[in-house]
């Protein structure tokens, strides 16, 4: 006689397993991995988060020779900061700067990426990447001199030029009406080729026969890159856009701290040419380290706002 069965009677599901408990199977089985991410965590622990520790340094009325004697001073610097006219000049010029980086060198990268992915050549195709992507590793102290030269009312090229075609010679570094615009050029000239590098690879992951069922739908190389190159690349570009938002408070600072003078300061002092200022040369560094804590949680709200926005109506974000 058989046993009696009960219907739909098993044995018991396991119970899912927790994160702890994933996380630490996880590093059983990839152990060496691991290890190896350690270096990473341990340089991230030590320059980025242990510094962080300063940031007391903007409540307080900081003495760098005797820190016991240092006064704890509550929002006085930051109150000091919104009410400082200076300070608000200084925002409004790296507010207009960043702008105009995103507006014209944002897309630049993109539409290089595209054009050299449509390169045939090869022996050409890596001779271009080769030229554009050598000006990212000279400094800036570099590119400064060398566009100084360039630019030079007494015996640069370019007004050389201008002068035998009969024009004046342009103060390019001394007049404030133009000396965004060479900001702008030089920084595009200086980094716009090494950017192109994220876009290109993200190419390569776009399935080629996207583009072949485009071709036999009759579709040109304009609509193919509507159509098929731009949505592919789509994630990768919101990825970086949100990122830059990050960086909008930062405006090129060591760019702008070796190219510009006195006679530009109202149209190219930014908040990291200020705090150098105000940090190093007047030595006040409770209150430079304030306006660096704004530049922060302001980069800090940029990055989630942005990608909060992106996920809303893009359905896509970095997290």
């Amino acid at each position: 006689m058989k046993p009696a069965t009960t219907e739909g009677t098993g044995p018991a599901p396991k119970a899912p397993k927790t994160y702890m408990q994933t996380l630490w199977s996880d590093i059983r089985k990839d152990w060496d991995l691991y290890l190896a991410l350690l270096p990473g965590i341990a340089f991230i622990l030590l320059f980025k988060y242990t510094p962080m520790y300063g940031i007391v340094i903007a409540f307080q009325d900081f003495n760098i020779f005797d820190r016991a004697a240092s006064t704890w001073v509550g929002w006085t610097h930051f109150e000091k900061l919104f009410s400082n006219d200076s300070f608000l000049h200084v925002f409004q010029n790296t507010l207009i700067i960043s702008l105009y980086k995103i507006v014209f060198l944002f897309p630049l990268p993109i539409i290089i990426a595209i054009m050299l992915n449509e390169l045939k050549h090869m022996l050409f195709k890596r001779g271009v990447q080769t030229v554009i992507y050598l000006p990212h590793f000279l400094s800036w102290v570099i590119v400064s001199g060398l566009f100084i030269d360039l630019l030079s009312t007494n015996g640069g090229l370019v007004n050389k030029i201008i002068v035998s075609l009969g024009g004046e010679p342009i103060r390019f570094f001394l007049d404030s009406e133009i000396f965004r615009s060479v900001l702008i050029f030089t920084a595009g000239w200086k980094e716009t080729g090494w950017s192109t590098i994220v876009y290109l690879a993200a190419l390569t992951s776009i399935d080629p026969q996207l583009y072949e069922a485009a071709r036999i739908d009759g579709a040109g190389k304009w609509k193919q890159t509507v159509h098929v190159t731009l949505p592919g690349l789509i994630p990768i570009i919101l990825l970086m856009f949100i990122l830059r938002l990050g960086h909008v408070l930062e405006a090129g600072t060591e760019q702008i701290l070796v190219m510009y003078n006195p006679g530009v300061y109202n149209v190219s002092d930014v908040i990291g040419t200020y705090v150098y200022r105000i940090g190093l040369g007047n030595q006040d560094y409770s209150f430079s380290t304030a306006v660096g804590l704004f530049d922060s949680v302001v980069g800090f709200i940029l990055i989630m706002s942005g990608n909060y926005l992106s996920r809303k109506f893009l359905k896509q974000g970095i997290w």
